[in-house]
């Protein structure tokens, strides 16, 4: 498997590759770059060399090589950070002859590029070969082991001498090779075993040539990924061989259908260990994976374009693409997927997305952590909320197959739900926004099915979270609750577009405390006249939390005078503790299918409405009176043109 004929290699669509060389004063640096290029050890060599070129045909991977020669000189040090910045891979140059450089590179070099924050693969060369003293013989690997434990940068080490022509061809290909096909990302050199990220794509690949679905390879499908791979289909001795090669090692890794995906994996960690790493960059490459191991971008298509109030939904056959997923792998047939269930879900992604911070407890969990159906699709929902593309990204590595720009649809403008006065949306973002110690948490952990706790814990970041809400009449709408700390208002309301993607705003307060009551309607206050000055309006609910509390004085009175000064309902009275939520939850959904109503006006927008009103009448004045000149102006002209004809 895997015989790859030269120029076939796609090498991740690189145009060239920037080798910079450095290392310390009269370590061999420009006689190194010299002998490479011109084949011939130079007999003079200037301090500091021209960007030296080597041509595509060069190495087999026929991409250019530019090589950039550094100074020695203190005073050139800023130069030589520049170019390592800019550097693809580093080569690291120290004098066999010179003990003392060698120590620098552990004490000078390889410290200066993490300090400069230069994250690409190093190559040490050991120049001046032909000088080193014979009676002090070391090996390499003596020698360099403990530095390339300390600095995993490293990816390769060689000695060479440029006036013997050993090895100076070969420095420039491990160079070239650690930038086009390199090592950190697909192997663990400590444990020498594939990285986790390296096996779960080539488990995605497998499983898109495993055709049939009988978990293994067959010859033919064999054959076939060697033709989409490398072009060149092989013999039936070469399909038996491989497998003989694989059933020595590891007996699992075949079986009577063929090549299971165990021995898949086992060829790839050979090929890998034989410093074939180009053999499994190509394979990736062929399946569309870029260096980090993740599906290039080019392949998950940016959704239509939209206006911030417009938002991103699954669509049907995504939905039902996804219920097909969870009963797949809901292996203990109880209706929910456990989290073992679910790393399996996405053991072909390079990782689980519900492991981020954001959506990791964002969703209703069972006692085991499991997932129902309604949160898995929940956390979909979420997801691709926030970041369609990443969802995209996401369903093309669980098995996708279809159209992926079918997956979503981009909703209608809520400004235009306003005018139409009624919403199509599935999803509804509600943002809940109150002071400190208001009992926002606790309505968002009871949202998630959790229970009640007296312990406070405040808020520092946004917080999502996101369920199905059955509606009377048995339809089932998704919320997703963000709630914003109350030191984060200022932040959130800094961006003009900021109440765009909200669909119904939510103020809860304490109402036990007066105080909390004060500072709530403050906000309701701040949010409404955002939402007058930048057009981006949105349905207000209160929330008087803590109902199982006595009510400060006059709360009555107060709640009263600003629902009907701002033109709001009057506060939803729920209790967390007693477990009273006054379906609040089926309310909000409520308020945003029909984001029409419940849209407070202050004291400011009324005012300016008035000015508008007052404004309009004036223009309507002024455009009649100008209508009756313009009419009186006209029949003069015509009794003027009479007169003139009678006479």
């Amino acid at each position: 498997m895997a015989r790859a004929p030269v120029g076939t290699v796609n090498p991740g669509a690189r145009t060239g590759v920037r080798i910079v060389v450095a290392g310390d004063r009269s370590t061999g640096k420009s006689s190194l770059i010299v002998t490479a290029a011109a084949e011939n050890f130079p007999v003079n060599v200037p301090p500091l060399l021209p960007p030296t070129r080597l041509p595509e045909d060069f190495y087999p991977d026929r991409v250019p090589i530019t090589i950039i020669d550094t100074s020695s000189r203190p005073e050139d040090n800023g130069k030589v950070a520049d170019e390592l910045k800019r550097a693809d891979a580093v080569v690291l140059t120290y004098a066999c002859d010179q003990p003392q450089t060698l120590d620098r590179l552990s004490t000078f070099w390889l410290p200066k590029l993490r300090q400069l924050e230069v994250k690409v693969p190093v190559i040490v060369v050991g120049c001046k070969l032909d000088l080193r003293d014979e009676n002090q013989q070391v090996s390499l690997e003596q020698v360099m082991s403990p530095i390339m434990q300390q600095f995993r940068e490293i990816e390769t080490c060689i000695e060479c001498s440029a006036l013997k022509h050993i090895q100076i061809p070969e420095v420039f290909y491990y160079a070239q090779k650690a930038v086009l096909h390199p090592t950190g990302p697909l192997f663990d050199q400590e444990s020498q075993t594939l990285k986790p990220r390296c096996v779960r794509a080539l488990k995605r690949i497998f499983i898109l040539c495993d055709h049939d679905r009988d978990g293994a390879l067959s010859d033919a499908e064999l054959n076939d990924f060697q033709v989409k791979c490398f072009n060149a289909p092989l013999q039936p001795s070469e399909i038996v061989g491989v497998k003989r090669v694989v059933q020595e090692k590891i007996p699992e890794g075949v079986n009577e259908r063929g090549l299971t995906l165990t021995g898949f994996l086992f060829l790839h960690a050979l090929f890998i260990e034989k410093g074939r790493l180009e053999t499994t960059w190509t394979v990736l490459r062929k399946f569309g994976y870029n260096n980090d191991i993740k599906l290039a971008d080019e392949l998950i298509p940016a959704p239509s374009k939209r206006t911030p109030d417009q938002s991103v939904e699954l669509t049907n056959e995504a939905i039902e693409f996804l219920k097909g997923i969870f009963e797949a792998y809901d292996s203990d047939l109880d209706g929910a997927l456990r989290p073992r269930e679910l790393e399996e879900v996405f053991s072909t992604a390079p990782e689980c997305p519900f492991s981020e911070a954001l959506y990791k407890d964002a969703a209703e969990a069972n006692a085991f952590g499991g997932l129902s159906l309604d949160g898995f699709l929940s956390k979909w929902a979420l997801m691709t909320l926030l970041d369609p593309t990443f969802s995209m990204e996401n369903l093309i590595y669980i098995g996708y197959s279809g159209d992926i720009s079918s997956s979503i649809r981009v909703t209608r403008k809520r400004r235009l739900d306003r005018k139409k006065q009624q919403s199509e949306r599935n999803v509804f973002q509600c943002f809940v926004f109150g002071p400190k110690m208001a009992g926002k948490s606790a309505i968002i952990d009871s949202f998630l099915g959790r229970p009640f706790s007296d312990t406070y814990n405040p808020t520092t970041e946004d917080r999502y979270a996101v369920n199905v809400v059955d509606q009377p009449g048995g339809t089932k709408k998704t919320l997703v609750l963000r709630e914003i700390p109350e030191d984060g208002v200022g932040k959130l309301l800094s961006s003009k577009e900021s109440l765009a993607a909200c669909d119904v705003a939510v103020f809860v307060h304490d109402s036990s405390d007066e105080s909390s009551w004060k500072r709530a309607t403050e906000l309701l206050v701040e949010v409404a006249g955002h939402g007058e000055d930048t057009g981006y309006e949105v349905p207000c609910l209160i929330v008087a939390a803590k109902d199982d509390r006595d009510s400060f004085p006059l709360a009555i009175q107060h709640s009263t005078r600003v629902s009907q000064d701002m033109g709001v309902e009057a506060p939803i009275q729920i209790s967390t503790k007693l477990g009273d939520f006054n379906h609040v939850f089926r309310k909000i959904i409520t308020a945003a299918e029909q984001p029409h109503l419940s849209i407070p006006e202050t004291e400011a927008g009324r005012t300016r409405k008035q000015y508008h009103r007052l404004i309009n009448r004036s223009l309507m004045f002024v455009s009649v009176g100008a209508a009756v000149a313009i009419v009186g102006l006209a029949a003069y002209r015509v009794y003027a043109a009479r007169k003139n004809t009678s006479g």
